[in-house]
């Protein structure tokens, strides 16, 4: 048994339960549910109720080395789950709920999932494939009001655990920082995604981020809508507003229409987007108060540039620019400092960047090539569960090969160009999405755009066709007339989208990325309204 002196806080479980002894009463996160209203919770709620879940799985033969799904949206079951893993060392998956059918079944049968905790609202796309996952032991089933799902006597309630006022407690059973805390699955743009284990000392390296990068201070309000089964919104937000006892605020899904609402509502001063999220917020209707509201810092990955001075002066913020991925690899460009556009620079010390082509020759200022990246101290390794020669081929020569194509200028500062074998050529230009994307989203009918690659019908090798798929505001009717009047207007002729693919959403990765592979199968079976542009000349 350990006792409060041995425990250590770069595990989250140990560090919960330090502090729930010392400030029980700290209000942490608060999980907003809209119309629907919030869950706030301190550190003591977290230390008991992820205790009880910690000795659910217990009590079902689950522990340490096994793994176990979480299968839902923002919630705080979600967090207890986390912090019970801690607790006994059993690895938690956390799965994004837009996932469902075959891709389901198939992240649950790859991590070998004993258990299954999922949500209400989520049950529905379980029940579809649960016959096809023999390695699970138990289903719980967090019952929330607002989803208004019967309770299913064919799985466990969560509710009950979560609400029984006795327990029998768990003491930590792990104390190695090197012990799997989680199994994070990349997002599988270009096909089926691969599991990163992610260990108990990652908690300590988001602790350096934060000193080095984020700067969070005691009386920030950071605020996230991304979802917590992906890395950015853990390292950003959830594990830093831990470590400091600050409040962080999640909503159970992006939502770029009341974005700024929830800000001033809970005075939130920092939040964490995705580049392409900007776009859709920056397509919502302007209005007057746009600029009033306490956020003062937007942390951004991937910042579209032409959105990006606009973006700060319409919303009075200011954007920190960062480039990761779970796997590693990172980079900054701290606020005010370097070219618009630009990702940043390695962290000095830390970690070393290169440049390289095809043969891993290092290439001159302003050539793309890809991006392999190795840390100073320690090996550089990447550990995807059950995919030993993929682990070692990422990081051959000891070099983290990110697939990534991006550049840099001569003062040593680098730019994202395309992602490896994604870029997109039309009659000898290389054409940025973003930038076509941008001009069209602002046309006052578009939601979302996203702007992908087809073979290019005059057959010529490496030549792209370029098709932008949009999804209307509001079920508004698209008048593909006036998009090609306006990108007539405000785009070079061959920028111009060859065809509009009019969807009434654009499916997204976890990460909130633009699914292009699915929205093309989509357009090459011809489904969905289709326009050609000849026919509009």
């Amino acid at each position: 048994m350990a006792t409060k002196a041995h425990l250590n806080q770069v595990i989250a479980s140990h560090l919960v339960e330090l502090r729930a002894d010392e400030t029980p009463d700290t209000q942490l996160y608060i999980f907003e549910r809209g119309e629907n209203g919030e869950d706030a919770l301190t550190y003591a709620d977290l230390y008991e109720k992820s205790n009880k879940i910690a000795r659910l799985l217990l009590d079902h033969g689950i522990g340490k080395g096994d793994t176990f799904g979480v299968f839902m949206r923002n919630y705080p079951e979600f967090i207890y789950s986390l912090l019970a893993g801690t607790t006994v060392g059993a690895i938690m998956v956390p799965i994004d709920p837009r996932n469902r059918g075959d891709r389901l079944k198939y992240l649950l049968n790859n991590c070998n999932a004993k258990a299954v905790i999922t949500a209400g609202e989520s049950l529905e796309s379980f029940e579809e494939i649960a016959d096809g996952i023999p390695s699970v032991k138990l289903v719980s089933v967090a019952y929330r009001s607002e989803h208004g799902v019967p309770v299913s006597d064919r799985f466990h309630a969560l509710n009950e655990i979560l609400d029984s006022p006795t327990w029998e407690r768990v003491d930590q059973q792990i104390m190695d920082v090197r012990h799997p805390m989680q199994i994070i699955y990349t997002s599988g743009t270009t096909g089926d995604p691969k599991g990163v284990t992610i260990r108990n000392n990652r908690t300590g390296l988001f602790n350096i981020l934060n000193s080095i990068v984020w700067k969070y201070q005691k009386d920030d309000v950071l605020y996230n809508g991304l979802s917590l089964t992906h890395g950015n919104a853990q390292a950003v937000t959830l594990f830093p507003a831990l470590a400091m006892g600050i409040k962080a605020v999640f909503s159970p899904r992006f939502t770029k229409s009341r974005i700024w609402d929830i800000c001033r509502k809970y005075g939130c001063t920092s939040f964490s987007l995705l580049g392409g999220m900007m776009a859709g917020i920056c397509n919502e209707p302007e209005k007057p108060n746009d600029a009033d509201n306490p956020v003062r810092v937007v942390i951004s990955a991937g910042t579209p540039a032409p959105l990006w001075e606009s973006f700060e002066k319409r919303f009075n913020v200011n954007i920190l620019e960062w480039y990761g991925s779970v796997e590693g690899g990172f980079a900054y460009k701290p606020i005010g400092k370097g070219p618009i556009g630009s990702f940043g620079k390695p962290v000095p010390g830390v970690m070393e960047f290169k440049i390289v082509d095809d043969d891993d020759n290092p290439v001159p200022a302003g050539q793309t090539g890809e991006l392999i990246c190795r840390m100073l101290k320690g090996d550089t390794k990447v550990d995807y569960i059950g995919k030993p020669e993929d682990s070692k081929e990422k990081t051959r020569g000891g070099w983290l090969r990110t697939g990534d194509m991006v550049h840099r200028d001569a003062e040593g500062w680098y730019y994202f160009d395309f992602r490896k074998g994604s870029e997109l050529r039309r009659a000898g230009d290389f054409i940025q999405p973003e930038y076509v994307e941008t001009v069209i989203g602002r046309h006052p009918d578009v939601s979302e755009v996203c702007v992908y690659g087809i073979p290019a019908a005059s057959g010529a090798p490496g030549e792209s066709d370029l098709v932008a798929a949009l999804s209307p505001f509001d079920d508004r009717p698209i008048d593909p007339k006036s998009i090609y009047e306006m990108c007539r207007r405000d785009l070079e002729a061959n920028f111009i989208p060859s065809y509009l693919q009019v969807v009434d959403e654009i499916p997204k990765t976890v990460t909130e990325k633009a699914l292009a592979r699915v929205l093309k199968e989509a357009f090459l079976k011809g489904e969905g309204s289709i326009y050609t542009y000849a026919d509009f000349k």
